[in-house]
């Protein structure tokens, strides 16, 4: 993923939103990249034009060497569903799904056949170890199994980026450590990539590297460690 002079510029009736300013920034395959800075910094923004949820309003945006302004909306959808999984504060799971469902749905919605949706999905589960909790409904499930559950529904599509937005905002401090733990193992070498945006220093340390936002623009970075 890549970003380069990036801008992004939003109307709120009359007024300009200038929310990224000119940031350049680039992430490895294989990184895990922790982002932070105020309320109204950048920071989601940022994330969402990592993720292809957004394209910029001046610069260029690239997800594995594509240029995302050379793409049609369609083609940066299915991108979005079968290289990018998305992990959110507060899990988004549907509640009249079961875990193991709400897990299948990227691949269901790109017309897998559902035995093998299923199957892929029991797979995710345990890689989270939820496979427990396949059979049953989100209001049975605490905040760090439905993260959990979310976690494996990012990892379904087996994408090449997992980008989270406060995936610890919502949990308490054992479940955010066994959430953090669990998203520090997701990096895997040359292949897949994790961006994370969080207000919290201790889960920003649980990457390779930390990008300070402040006023749409990068103020800092700091390395933590060298990815494997």
């Amino acid at each position: 993923m890549e970003l380069r002079d990036v801008t992004k510029t939003y109307q709120q009736g009359s007024r300009t939103v200038n929310a990224v300013r000119g940031v350049t920034l680039s992430v490895d395959a294989g990184e895990f990249v922790s982002i932070m800075g105020p309320s109204g910094s950048g920071k989601s923004t940022l994330l969402h034009l990592l993720g292809t949820l957004d394209t910029p309003s001046t610069g260029q945006a690239f997800f594995e060497n594509r240029d995302l302004r050379s793409m049609s909306d369609k083609e940066r959808s299915v991108l979005r569903r079968t290289k990018v999984g998305f992990v959110f504060q507060f899990f988004n799971l549907l509640p009249t799904l079961k875990g193991i469902d709400n897990v299948s749905l990227p691949l269901l919605l790109g017309r897998t056949n559902r035995k093998v949706a299923l199957d892929l999905a029991q797979k995710s589960l345990e890689r989270v170890g939820m496979s427990h909790r396949a059979t049953h409904y989100p209001e049975e499930m605490s905040g760090g199994e439905m993260q959990r559950v979310a976690i494996a529904r990012a990892l379904v599509t087996n994408p090449s980026a997992i980008l989270c937005d406060e995936p610890t905002g919502n949990l308490d401090s054992a479940s955010s450590k066994e959430i953090m733990t669990l998203l520090r193992s997701l990096p895997e070498p040359g292949k897949r990539s994790v961006v994370m945006v969080t207000h919290e220093r201790k889960a920003a340390e649980y990457g390779d590297r930390l990008i300070y936002i402040q006023d749409g623009t990068v103020a800092n970075e700091e390395r933590f460690r060298v990815p494997a």
